[in-house]
């Protein structure tokens, strides 16, 4: 039995090691001070960048009639790409305490998936496919941040099931979830998910 107590010891040492490393990513990504918080999150079409709402009326196909070659009786079918706006505030932890420029998170990066209202979300058949996209905003400590985005890719509407919807007349109605992911000046990870209706159909042009 003496012999088993030296080599007991050590493995039991090596497991707690090995446990703090593997658990050391998940604790430091919710050590951060802030806790990111979706105010507005809006979209607009691609042919209306100014006008953000929800839901989303995403056009499959526009006819364009100006400038010139196009015009009312020659328009030309275009294809643009959506955006979205999301603003972006941080909520303290502990209220007790006076946020820093420690605190503020800049958002580097985003992800968009698409989920079919009736619960359906095969990518490239039921739904566009899910993409990551970059972007760099500071959210400050105290105050929020506007951020500019694209919400729907121009690709994914000359991609099934879109392309489909320029003849087919249907219109495939989804939430789009969006992730965005940050850090705090110490290097904390930070996220939030966000939703928005989109509706896909080679809608009337107005």
């Amino acid at each position: 039995m003496r012999r088993i107590r030296p080599l007991v010891a050590p493995l039991i040492g090596a497991a707690v090691i090995a446990a703090s490393v593997s658990c050391g990513d998940v604790v430091r990504g919710d050590r951060s001070s802030s806790i990111l918080v979706i105010n507005t999150l809006g979209a607009a079409p691609g042919n209306k960048p100014s006008t953000f709402g929800n839901p989303l009326s995403s056009d499959v196909v526009t006819n364009v009639t100006s400038p010139a070659p196009c015009s009312s009786t020659s328009p030309c079918p275009t294809i643009f790409n959506d955006l979205g706006q999301v603003a972006l505030a941080l909520a303290p932890k502990d209220i007790t305490l006076t946020p820093t420029s420690n605190n503020q998170v800049t958002i580097t990066s985003y992800h968009v998936q698409y989920i079919r209202t009736d619960g359906r979300k095969t990518e490239g058949v039921d739904v566009p496919y899910a993409f990551d996209g970059g972007v760099t905003a500071t959210v400050p400590a105290s105050g929020s941040a506007t951020i500019p985005f694209e919400l729907v890719q121009s690709v994914a509407k000359q991609q099934a099931p879109l392309v489909q919807l320029v003849t087919s007349g249907q219109i495939i109605n989804t939430i789009a979830q969006i992730t965005f992911y940050g850090h705090d000046l110490v290097g904390n990870q930070v996220s939030v998910v966000g939703q928005i209706q989109v509706n896909f159909a080679n809608f009337g042009d107005q």
